[in-house]
């Protein structure tokens, strides 16, 4: 069995301009959990096209030392977690951007039984609620940001509503799905709800970053992004080599973002 969750992120830009800005905000948010001996390891973020489809694929490695649940820390023998997570343990992340308000359903195209079994989960950039006191930045605030270069914000409780009836601006939605499996007798539910849990706070917090960093990324061209990428690859590729990474649980994800092109 596997825990399956579709989330939707519905955001004030179009998809042309978010292929520019999750490229953006990936490389600056790559830097910035990057630290203590943690944090996110790139091995590629590059695009792809196969019979058809366009999009970005990318393989990170995810070094976490403390971010792994007590809980497991309890149950694994020490140095035994990497070799276990290798066979038993896997996140599948899967991306369909489309010019809407997140009204899709079904937009992977699964089977029937499969989907039945989906939880779709809304996430509301601009919804304090859905951010832990921890994770709280006012100036990464939605509803409090403004771009100067586009106008757009800030966000009140109301607009998606808002949106829906302002047919000038721009709209999309990611559709996020997110499969995990991790087989452990006694810990499975528990750790597969503890990643999902995870999942949507990165989610959450990522795209609140993006919107807010619009006025960052919004004039930049596919070059500009494509050399900041180099540039941060070379920096994180420096900062892992000078550290002692062995015998660190590491998790190694794979993520397929398919871009929607309404020309397609």
């Amino acid at each position: 069995m596997v825990l399956i969750k579709e989330y939707r992120v519905v955001l004030p830009c179009s998809v042309e301009e978010y292929q520019v800005g999750q490229l953006f905000s990936v490389a600056e948010a790559s830097k910035n959990e990057t630290g203590g001996g943690e944090g996110i390891e790139v091995l590629k973020n590059e695009p792809y096209e196969k019979d058809g489809e366009k999009g970005q694929y990318t393989h990170k490695i995810y070094h976490l030392k403390s971010k792994v649940p007590g809980f497991v820390k309890l149950f694994a023998p020490e140095g035994s977690l990497n070799e276990y997570m290798k066979d038993n343990f896997f996140i599948k992340i899967e991306t369909w951007h489309k010019p809407d308000l997140g009204t899709q359903e079904n937009v992977h195209k699964l089977d029937g039984s499969t989907w039945q079994n989906v939880t779709v989960v809304p996430i509301d950039i601009a919804d304090r609620s859905q951010v832990s006191a921890a994770d709280y930045k006012p100036d990464e605030d939605p509803a409090k940001f403004k771009s100067v270069k586009t106008g757009r914000g800030p966000l009140g409780p109301s607009w998606k509503k808002e949106l829906m009836s302002k047919t000038e601006c721009p709209r999309m939605c990611a559709y996020k799905l997110v499969t995990v499996k991790f087989k452990w007798w006694g810990l499975q539910t528990k750790v597969e709800n503890f990643i999902h849990e995870q999942e949507k706070r990165i989610f959450t917090n990522f795209h609140r970053q993006l919107f807010c960093w619009i006025d960052k990324w919004v004039e930049l061209t596919m070059d500009d992004i494509r050399r900041m990428e180099a540039e941060t690859q070379r920096e994180l590729d420096e900062v892992f080599e000078n550290r002692e990474m062995y015998g660190e649980p590491v998790l190694q994800m794979n993520e397929k973002t398919q871009d929607f092109k309404p020309t397609q």
